[in-house]
């Protein structure tokens, strides 16, 4: 099999409290984001003045027992190979300050493939399970924070000609580096 056939067999799942050993796991993995467990735009105050992996392992854990949507999983045969943080804007923190409500909006605020994958387009197949995932629970937009390729962080969240190719738009701008682009489902 081609690289190409590998990406075509990835399939996506809710990341709920009976997949968290395959979160875990991909998390874990060589070059995973282990230290971050995706709790950056999540934290509350209060999370926020604990740094380190352990304790963001912890918070992810606690919200994906709670039922929390975080984002999905995808799946090559039965090893998880890829991470997207997509999930109702509201249950960031503030991703944009434009003073805009959350009703209706989802937000896609990172992604994470491994290594062997990467390269290859399996982002615009992430971003498309993400929309459609979103669109399934109700969502009238998602929203992303991508930058550009050149940018020297903020890599994870995605980058602008990728977003663009999705048929996303700008919409504003968060920060010195992140874009603001949006997809209107409705």
């Amino acid at each position: 099999m081609t690289e190409t056939a590998e990406i075509d067999r990835v399939v996506f799942h809710e990341v709920t409290a009976d997949r968290w050993p395959d979160f875990e796991r991909l998390f874990e993995c060589r070059g995973g984001p282990k230290a971050c467990w995706c709790m950056v735009w999540r934290a509350t105050p209060e999370e926020a003045k604990h740094t380190d992996g352990v304790s963001r392992k912890a918070a992810m854990a606690k919200r994906i027992a709670a039922g929390t949507m975080v984002g999905l999983l995808g799946y090559l045969d039965e090893e998880p190979v890829a991470w997207c943080s997509v999930a109702p804007r509201s249950t960031y923190r503030r991703l944009v300050d434009d003073g805009s409500l959350d009703e209706g909006i989802w937000s896609i605020a990172c992604f994470f493939v491994v290594r062997r994958l990467r390269g290859q387009g399996i982002t615009q197949r992430i971003i498309a399970a993400a929309t459609d995932f979103a669109r399934s629970r109700g969502a009238s937009i998602v929203e992303a924070y991508p930058v550009d390729p050149e940018s020297p962080s903020y890599r994870f969240m995605g980058f602008v000609p990728t977003f663009e190719a999705a048929g996303f738009c700008e919409v504003g701008r968060a920060g010195t580096r992140r874009h603001v682009f949006q997809l209107r489902l409705a």
